[in-house]
Formats: C-alpha cells, structure tokens, sequence
C-alpha cells in the first residue's frame, strides 16, 4: 500500500477527473464483475460496478408500475439478505 503521503498527493492530482471506489469483496464477487464487463461489452469492473447501479435503479423503477418486477425485486431482496455472509468480505 502508498504512503499517506504518496495517496494524498495522487488525490490532489486528480481530484477533479477521478473519483476511485475501492471495493472489498470476496473473488467471487470480482470474478462476476469481470463476467458482466465481458457479457455486455463494458470496460472493466468499475463499469460493470456501475452497470449493476444503472439495471437495479431500472428494476426499482420498473416494480412501480409491473407486479412482477416488483415480486422479483422482494425476491432478489430477501435471497440477499439471506445469504449476505456468503456474499460479504
């Protein structure tokens, strides 16, 4: 890992074109991201990271108006609660 003092002078560097979301996870979870980056032609893990934000907003927003999306939104819901230890770092 960088010094302090090498990571605070990388962040006042690019505080204005990058903003890094380091994710702890399990290496399944990073080898889904690679599979997703690769299913629907992204550009790596943060994007994939990103896609999964954009399909779950889209699935909240489609369950207002479809029963079935909001039924498979409960059920993607409780599985995750369900199983989070396996699912968390």
């Amino acid at each position: 890992m960088a010094s302090a003092d090498t990571q605070r002078k990388w962040r006042s560097k690019h505080r204005f074109i990058k903003r890094q979301l380091n994710v702890t996870a399990r290496k399944r979870v990073h080898e889904n991201l690679d599979g997703f980056a690769g299913l629907f032609g992204l550009r790596g893990k943060a994007e994939a990271v990103t896609f999964a934000c954009f399909v779950t907003e889209a699935l909240i927003q489609r369950a207002d108006y479809n029963a079935d999306a909001a039924r498979m939104l409960d059920d993607f819901r409780n599985a995750y609660h369900r199983d989070r230890e396996m699912l968390s770092p």
